[in-house]
């Protein structure tokens, strides 16, 4: 099994003010010289993590991290009930990466995101492709209608009704431990049902149609076989559509980031700089 690289602390970091009166917070890490890559993560609203810092090579890669607005470190919360989300858009977001883009002077950077981030990573990109060198997209997802129908008005929903009425599972009480914190419950939740709500803005079926933009990046999507949350026809009909991208299924794998998509995701960022 691959390991995860060792941990390592941001040595710059700071508060990117993007307008609207929100402050985004942001780091980076690595070698201050190396190939830029951004990281963009889940939720949306789950905040960035410590784990994604260690699946690259530290004396390769300049890794920068923020979280988007209203979540982790950035400012206005989405906790405060009095903190208005109409400016918490994915347009927004793919503006608040440019900013910070340029503000550390980065001409073109690989992108990593993972569910969320994947949707993410893949309007930004498709925005500003010529600011990109590769992306890497885990447990895919592309904004359209129907998988936030699966996840969210329907689908999964019942199935895992049905599950926990007949299955006995042992508890992983670890994945629930960030929603034991109110703030990052509330704010979490708010912006999840306020993206949902809007279909996070994205004309259904958009992204897969503007993968011509993505024609000279290349791209790798991992996921889990049995990934229920984005169930890998995501990723595979974002393949078929994009020429340049390889899809990488993993065996006895969900979502999120297990010891096996861990070891996918590490074996990419390697390839990216080889």
């Amino acid at each position: 099994m691959r390991p995860l690289y060792p941990e390592i602390e941001p040595h710059e970091h700071g508060m990117l003010d993007v307008g609207d009166g929100n402050l985004v917070s942001w780091e980076t890490c690595g070698n201050p010289r190396g190939k830029p890559a951004l990281v963009l993560h889940g939720g949306p609203g789950s905040g960035r993590s410590p784990w994604f810092r260690r699946l690259f090579d530290p004396s390769a890669y300049r890794v920068v991290l923020f979280d988007q607005r209203g979540c982790g470190r950035s400012t206005l919360h989405a906790s405060a009930l009095d903190t208005g989300l109409a400016t918490n858009t994915t347009w927004r977001l793919i503006d608040d990466a440019e900013r910070l883009r340029e503000q550390l002077a980065i001409e073109r950077w690989l992108v990593l995101g993972g569910s969320w981030g994947s949707t993410w990573g893949l309007a930004y990109a498709e925005a500003h492709p010529d600011h990109v060198t590769e992306m890497i997209l885990f447990g895919v997802t592309t904004g359209r209608r129907k998988e936030f129908d699966w996840t969210f008005r329907g689908g999964l929903s019942i199935l895992f009704l049905w599950e926990s009425t007949t299955l006995d599972w042992p508890p992983r009480i670890g994945l629930a431990e960030r929603f034991r914190d109110p703030v990052y419950a509330m704010a979490f939740a708010r912006i999840v049902t306020h993206y949902v709500r809007h279909n996070a803005w994205l004309e259904d079926g958009v992204l897969l149609r503007g993968v011509a933009s993505l024609t000279n990046i290349a791209g790798t999507l991992v996921n889990g076989r049995f990934d229920f949350q984005a169930p890998i026809g995501n990723a595979w009909e974002l393949h078929r559509v994009w020429p340049n991208s390889e899809i990488v299924i993993v065996d006895n794998a969900g979502h999120g980031g297990s010891a096996l998509i861990t070891e996918a995701l590490i074996r990419a960022t390697d390839a990216a700089i080889r």
